[in-house]
């Protein structure tokens, strides 16, 4: 495997504002300020961007895949405004009730990120909002970085799974500045 640079990103609460439901259309699809113009300066700086997303929508049939999809394109569409890219997307259809592997704090998702990027995910960072990304992020030897507005990260922080607090940031924006000054 490479050893490239890559990002894991959860979407939710980090890339867009967690409606605490789900985003069902690309209409409902918006942006926290700042977050596409931070994965521009990830890809402008060479780096690859995943996406690791629990979507449960699917499974419990809010929305079908083809649907989740559209939102996928609008976002994506929203990044190349900004020079922004998601090299890959993977997504766990799958209730909590399910008990898959693939659905955080599980590590399915990153075993298919490192798959499909053919990239080792060791040490990479995954920045995400709730417990289930710190967990999952850990567990799979990535670098935990914690979102704590916009989303679940103020239930995290300060908990005894939140990351060290110079590694919780208030956005995306924030989190990009560390990664790239580290």
């Amino acid at each position: 495997m490479k050893e490239d640079k890559v990002v894991i990103l959860d979407r939710d609460g980090v890339i867009n504002v967690d409606l605490m439901t789900y985003v069902t259309s690309p209409e409902e699809f918006e942006a926290i300020e700042g977050s596409l113009e931070a994965i521009g300066r990830l890809t402008a700086s060479g780096y690859k961007v995943a996406i690791a997303t629990n979507q449960a929508c699917i499974e419990k049939k809010i929305i079908s895949e083809e649907e989740l999809k559209k939102v996928h394109d609008h976002m994506i569409e929203l990044l190349v405004g900004v020079g922004g890219e998601i090299n890959y997307i993977a997504f766990c259809p799958h209730a909590p009730e399910s008990k898959c592997k693939c659905r955080k704090p599980e590590i399915g998702l990153l075993q298919e990120i490192e798959y499909e990027l053919n990239i080792s995910l060791k040490g990479k960072y995954f920045v995400g909002d709730k417990e289930s990304d710190i967990l999952a992020g850990r567990e799979f030897g990535c670098v935990p970085l914690l979102i704590k507005k916009g989303g679940y990260g103020e239930r995290v922080y300060g908990t005894e799974n939140s990351p060290p607090k110079e590694q919780c940031f208030d956005d995306l924006s924030r989190a990009v500045d560390y990664i790239l000054n580290h």
